[in-house]
């Protein structure tokens, strides 16, 4: 489904990179980002069993190291309205509510964010 979302999104573009975590850490995967000229920032996958598919001229690059620590920025947030906003199970029936209920659980979040960012250190 990547794949598809890659070609129906961004065909034409120049190239770019896209992320993702372990579970796309797959020669398969990878073959088929490079074919399309998209770089592939996912994640390692490295165990007993294989090395990753990801070589090491794209390890290597700062910008795959950027791209790590961004998503795993990313993936606090998600963490953040799952446990603390709630957003485990939905509560509600529809996607209009339940949407409105994801702005206002990210709203909260924005809200500490932007009082953590504004405290001043004592």
């Amino acid at each position: 489904m990547a794949i598809e979302m890659i070609d129906r999104e961004l065909s034409g573009c120049r190239r770019i990179t896209v992320g993702g975590d372990k579970a796309y850490d797959t020669k398969g995967f990878v073959a088929e980002c490079r074919a399309r000229a998209v770089t592939p920032h996912v994640a390692q996958n490295i165990n007993a069993q294989r090395g990753s598919a990801i070589d090491n001229r794209t390890a290597h690059h700062e910008g795959y190291r950027v791209s790590q620590r961004l998503r795993k920025r990313v993936e606090e947030i998600f963490g953040w309205m799952k446990t603390i906003g709630g957003f485990r199970r939905t509560r509600y029936r529809g996607k209009e509510r339940t949407r409105l209920a994801s702005y206002l659980v990210g709203a909260a979040y924005n809200l500490l964010r932007m009082a953590r960012l504004l405290a001043t250190p004592a």
